[in-house]
């Protein structure tokens, strides 16, 4: 989860890239989630306008321009505790970003709180990006009170004596995301990881896969999609206590990888769909980096992993085009992880049924 730095203003439309920004003060590279510029000392905001990254102008009283005479905007109400970047058009009723008015429930405001949540609402606006750059439909609660996406950030019960009584629960329901807070603690996550046997988990991660679940909702509605969606995935009316509880007891079947991208991806066809929509939103956002870094693989004698990134990810016609640039990133990745003594950055295996699957994804993103 890339072509030369954009300049900071110009849109995705224009040819925009995904992390590399160009401080329109300095011409120092500015990445994605910086506040500052390191070089000129340049305040930063990130503008959904134009999905990029700005030097900003002060205007006084808690104002910025984009540029002098340019639009004047001022930071999302999360900015005074160093939680986004993200701004907000300076006659908009809302306090928040596009981000940040979706949560209903975000962690304490302690030393502890706060670090995971600048860690949770990092990864959150990474999930954004992808969601405004496709242009998908995102209602907030007040737009669909029945259906519309909220997130809760939801820490453990926890005794007297410090231990965990209950994990706070990662899901999702009629819209709402719940995220437990305490996996933003690197040793926590990893801990669950380990227990769970699961080759890959982090923050991003649990948001795409759970953000998949809500885009069912909204996406998989007329009968064509639906039709399709049940030869590719299987029912989703199937039991899914009863599914995740053979998972649990049985196992994945024998032959799992050579139809789903993950062992928990056969637990049930809606989790099918949603680990496939994560991994949509993985290949997309990691081939839009590379190309922003100019990366291509071009290893001598082996013509099967030459790759460059020279097509916009995010309007890729059909998942094979993402995928014939993707697999020699991923098999490059992996092999500089291990040269680090890393874990594989994409520990998984495209199979046939599952880049069907991930093209009829692409479909629906393509008509949202």
């Amino acid at each position: 989860m890339p072509a030369s730095p954009p300049d900071a203003g110009v849109s995705p439309e224009a040819g925009d890239v995904m992390k590399l920004f160009t401080c329109s003060t300095c011409g120092q590279t500015i990445h994605f989630d910086n506040r500052v510029c390191v070089r000129c000392g340049a305040t930063l905001g990130f503008c959904v306008d134009d999905m990029a990254l700005h030097a900003l102008v002060p205007e006084g009283e808690g104002l910025w321009a984009l540029a002098p005479g340019e639009g004047v905007y001022r930071f999302c109400a999360n900015a005074v505790q160093d939680v986004c970047n993200w701004l907000v058009p300076a006659e908009s009723p809302h306090a928040y970003c596009e981000a940040c008015r979706h949560n209903r429930i975000v962690p304490t405001i302690d030393p502890q709180g706060l670090e995971r949540w600048r860690r949770i609402g990092a990864a959150q606006r990474h999930l954004f990006y992808s969601i405004l750059r496709w242009k998908l439909p995102h209602p907030t609660r007040e737009e669909d009170p029945a259906g519309g996406l909220v997130f809760d950030f939801l820490a453990d019960t926890v005794g007297a004596d410090g231990t965990v009584v209950a994990a706070a629960m990662t899901g999702h329901e009629a819209g709402v995301v719940s995220l437990r807070a305490a996996e933003a603690d690197d040793a926590v996550r990893e801990s669950v990881r380990v227990s769970m046997g699961e080759p890959y988990r982090s923050l991003l991660g649990h948001f795409r896969h759970e953000i998949g679940h809500f885009y069912w909702g909204q996406l998989v509605r007329d009968e064509a999609s639906l039709t399709e969606a049940r030869r590719l995935f299987g029912d989703e009316r199937e039991d899914y206590a009863a599914a995740l509880r053979r998972n649990y007891e049985q196992g994945p079947p024998p032959d799992w990888q050579d139809r789903f991208i993950s062992a928990y991806a056969s637990a049930h066809p809606a989790e099918d769909f949603a680990e496939c929509w994560a991994h949509f939103f993985h290949i997309a956002d990691t081939l839009e980096t590379a190309r922003a870094f100019g990366l291509n693989t071009d290893p001598k004698g082996h013509e099967e992993l030459e790759a460059e990134v020279t097509f916009d990810p995010y309007r890729a016609p059909d998942a094979g085009r993402l995928v014939e640039a993707w697999v020699p990133l991923s098999v490059a990745m992996n092999a500089i992880q291990r040269s680090m003594g890393q874990p594989d950055s994409y520990p998984f295996v495209l199979s046939p049924p599952v880049v069907e699957k991930l093209d009829f994804i692409n479909g629906l993103v393509r008509r949202a």
